[in-house]
C-alpha cells in the first residue's frame, strides 16, 4: 500500500534533454529571446538534479533568490534510435512522468540595456534539487496520446498552472525526433516538454514578464520560498508533492 512506502524518483535518466518555451500561452507571458517558439530551446539537467516525491526543494540565497517551479510532461525513452522519424517516434516512448523544472529566474534571464534578452540555461536550470521527478511512470500504453493531457500547478493550493499538452508549440513525437539528431536517444533518457503560462517570472516585470491570469488562476505575487508546497499533478499520471526548505 502506498502509505506504507516511501516513493523514491521512479528513475534516474542518463541524461534529462529538455525543451524550454514549448507552450504558446508561456511564451506569450514573458521576456523572449530571437529563437523563443521558432525552435525548441536546447538545454541539459542531470541526474545530479533529480529528487522523489516529498523530497526537498532546497532555497539558497546563495544560488537564487528567484526560484520557479514549472510543471512539464517528462517522456521516458525505452527503445533506442538516432534521427528518428516524427511518425515512429512515439514507438520509442517507455512511459511518461511528472517532472518539476524548478528554475533559478535571476541566473536564467539576462537583459541588456538595449532590451535585448537572452538565457543562460546551464545556470539557470542545473543546479542540486531542481528536477524534481514521479510520482510514478505511466507506461505508454496507458497514454494513447500525450497531446490530449491536463496540465496543474499548485502552490500552497493556490491554481497557477492549467493547461493541456495541446498547447505545445513542438509535440512529444516533434521533440524526440528533434533531440534524436544530436543523441542516439536510449532507454532511461527522459525528456522535458516544457510548461505552460502561470510561472512566477510571468509576474516579474524586472524579468519581462507580463501576464493576465485566465479565470480562476492565481498570479503569483512573489517566487517560491521556504514553507512553500509545490503540488505537480497531469491527468492519468497523478501528483507530485515537494516542499521548499531552506538550506
Amino acid at each position: 500500500a502506498l502509505g506504507d512506502v516511501t516513493l523514491l524518483a521512479p528513475i534516474l535518466p542518463s541524461t534529462i534533454l529538455c525543451s524550454g518555451s514549448n507552450y504558446h500561452a508561456h511564451n506569450a507571458e514573458k521576456a523572449n529571446t530571437p529563437i523563443s517558439g521558432n525552435e525548441p530551446e536546447f538545454f541539459l539537467k542531470t541526474s545530479d538534479c533529480v529528487i522523489g516525491p516529498n523530497e526537498p526543494i532546497v532555497y539558497d540565497e546563495r544560488v537564487s533568490r528567484k526560484i520557479d517551479c514549472e510543471t512539464e510532461l517528462a517522456v521516458v525513452i525505452g527503445k533506442a534510435g538516432r534521427f528518428i522519424p516524427v511518425e515512429d517516434a512515439l514507438d520509442h516512448v517507455f512511459g511518461y512522468t511528472i517532472c518539476n523544472d524548478v528554475t533559478a529566474r535571476d541566473r536564467q534571464v539576462r537583459r541588456s540595456p538595449e532590451g535585448v534578452t537572452w538565457y543562460e540555461l546551464g545556470r539557470g536550470k542545473a543546479f542540486d534539487t531542481s528536477a524534481p521527478l514521479g510520482p510514478v511512470i505511466v507506461t505508454a500504453d496507458e497514454i494513447p496520446d500525450p497531446q490530449a493531457l491536463q496540465l496543474s500547478t499548485r502552490i500552497n493550493g493556490e491554481l497557477r498552472q492549467s493547461s493541456s499538452t495541446g498547447d505545445m508549440i513542438w509535440s512529444c513525437a516533434d521533440l524526440v525526433h528533434f533531440f534524436s539528431f544530436n543523441f542516439t536517444l536510449k532507454p532511461g533518457m527522459v525528456i522535458l516538454t516544457g510548461t505552460p503560462a502561470g510561472t512566477a517570472w510571468s509576474s516579474d516585470k524586472e524579468l519581462g514578464g507580463h501576464w493576465t491570469p485566465a479565470p480562476g488562476l492565481v498570479a503569483a505575487t512573489r517566487y517560491c520560498l521556504p514553507g512553500d508546497e509545490v503540488e505537480s499533478e497531469i491527468d492519468a499520471i497523478g501528483v507530485l508533492r515537494n516542499p521548499i526548505v531552506a538550506h
